[in-house]
């Protein structure tokens, strides 16, 4: 690319994110549709790629591999080996997490955020997922509170 043609692109391209920055932050982005499971965007993987199974029968966060895979919910879950990929497909909904593996603080909050699959809880037989270690410190202080908040916001969000 010349040089020239090169710095043109590079302004627009930053003119561009700093359109999408401040209708952010100024609210004025159009609210968009939440994919009902949070996924990997090339790929559409959920969870990171960490087995759901595992959480339960591990107790521990394990990523799973790209050889035992099982397509739900129009997202690849990986598993570490066939077993749970097995439990998986037999029952996913008593595996996955809830609020489609969006941080459950954040969805208890009216929104929705990413997950670090290693800040995780198990609650009532149930798998919720934190944006990182520090918010399932908060979360850890009203685990039932924000458990009812999330359930009644979660289909408001995913309706969107």
């Amino acid at each position: 690319m010349h040089t020239s043609s090169r710095s043109s692109f590079l302004r627009l391209a930053a003119c561009f994110a700093m359109a999408i920055v401040l209708n952010l932050f100024l609210g004025a982005a159009p609210a968009l549709a939440v994919e009902p499971i949070n996924k990997s965007f090339l790929g559409g993987v959920a969870l990171h790629g960490y087995d759901a199974v595992a959480y339960f029968t591990q107790q521990k966060a394990v990523e799973g591999s790209d050889e035992f895979e099982y397509e739900w919910m129009d997202a690849t879950w990986r598993f570490i080996n066939a077993k749970n990929r097995d439990l998986f497909a037999a029952t996913p909904a008593k595996y996955a997490p809830q609020y489609g593996g969006y941080c459950a603080y954040a969805v208890s909050q009216g929104g929705t955020a990413d997950i670090d699959p290693e800040a995780w809880t198990i609650v009532n037989g149930k798998l919720y997922l934190n944006v990182s270690k520090s918010i399932r410190k908060t979360w850890e202080k009203n685990i039932s509170g924000y458990i009812t908040a999330a359930d009644a916001n979660w289909p408001k969000i995913v309706g969107k």
